[in-house]
């Protein structure tokens, strides 16, 4: 029986931390022994809002590849590969761009968010507010029925299918596959700072590859209780960057929960849990550093092509059935290539 087929991946615009492997790369660790995974380093969707800084994003593309073997993805089980290096894509997403308006671009709640982030006012790229409509092209070019997301890219998974829904009923066909989103455990993680998640933009986040020193820094700038002055002090666990910290990280769940009763009864001091969540980041993060700093460039980019060249071929043989529902699979209907060539 052939395995469902799962689909994810990253914008190369920095090195990953935290927030992204609780919210999918533990997930598709997870995925590759029991699913067809197809994992995207997402360059082209990375340009709709770094169009003016290519080479951050082709420079991060070493990054992205190198965190997700340190952290235990195997180029053997998931297809790695380059959206950029896959036309067909491009054209997917052209097609289905006339299956959604501009009014229901500017209402998904995932987009709302980030243009106020990134502050675009009227000066909006097209290409960014499309970009829901190209990742509906990434997960359908592959049959992906399986989408490993964070809770805020649920509206993504939502309109993704309102335009597999569309294209089906429009074109009579079953052509396209509706999609699941595949949540983990901790379905975000919050920046060191307790404002926001964790970003790459807004600098709160623990990166996988950060050294024990800036691990150890920025544990212990972490955003508490600003009420817990003392330690016999009866402290606030909701919001407590530290505690949602040791929720996803710490092995033991038994024990964390006795820590939290003591610390809202009084008795526990910040710099006490700050000390024990360094210890359990250190542990966790240190076989990764150590695997990521023993990568090479060109294994890394041999193994890159290889995914690549298979996901370009699956992805062109979706065209085909697309173009071919729609009616415009003129010369392929013909033989026109076979009589002229």
């Amino acid at each position: 029986m052939d395995k469902t087929v799962a689909l994810t991946g990253d914008r190369p615009t920095g090195k990953l931390h935290l927030g992204h492997f609780v919210g999918s790369l533990k997930n598709r660790i997870n995925l590759q022994y029991s699913h067809d995974q197809y994992i995207m380093i997402a360059d082209t969707q990375a340009l709709t809002d770094y169009f003016e800084n290519s080479q951050l994003v082709v420079d991060n593309i070493i990054e992205v590849l190198s965190d997700y073997l340190a952290v235990g993805i195997d180029p053997e089980l998931s297809t790695i590969f380059i959206q950029s290096q896959v036309p067909a894509l491009c054209e997917l997403t052209m097609y289905y761009m006339n299956l959604v308006t501009v009014a229901r671009l500017e209402r998904n709640p995932t987009v709302k968010a980030e243009l106020a982030q990134k502050d675009f006012g009227k000066s909006i790229p097209a290409g960014f507010l499309c970009y829901p409509v190209s990742q509906t092209a990434d997960i359908t070019a592959f049959k992906a029925e399986i989408v490993p997301v964070g809770e805020d890219q649920l509206p993504m998974i939502e309109q993704a299918n309102e335009i597999v829904r569309r294209f089906n009923r429009l074109y009579d066909t079953k052509c396209l596959k509706e999609i699941s989103a595949y949540l983990g455990e901790t379905k975000r993680l919050v920046g060191i700072d307790g404002k926001a998640k964790a970003s790459k933009s807004l600098n709160n986040a623990i990166f996988l590859c950060d050294s024990p020193d800036i691990i150890k820094e920025k544990v212990y700038a972490m955003f508490t209780d600003p009420d817990h002055l003392k330690v016999s002090d009866p402290g606030r666990v909701e919001g407590n960057v530290v505690f949602e910290y040791l929720d996803a990280f710490h092995p033991d769940a038994k024990e964390i929960s006795a820590l939290k009763a003591q610390y809202q009864k009084g008795g526990l001091g910040d710099i006490a849990i700050k000390s024990l969540l360094n210890d359990v980041l250190q542990r966790f993060l240190q076989p990764i550093r150590e695997k990521r700093a023993g990568l090479k460039r060109k294994n890394l980019l041999d193994l890159c092509f290889e995914g690549t060249k298979k996901a370009k071929s699956v992805a062109e043989k979706t065209l085909c059935e697309v173009k071919s529902s729609m009616g415009i699979d003129l010369f392929e209907k013909c033989n026109f290539y076979q009589r002229n060539h």
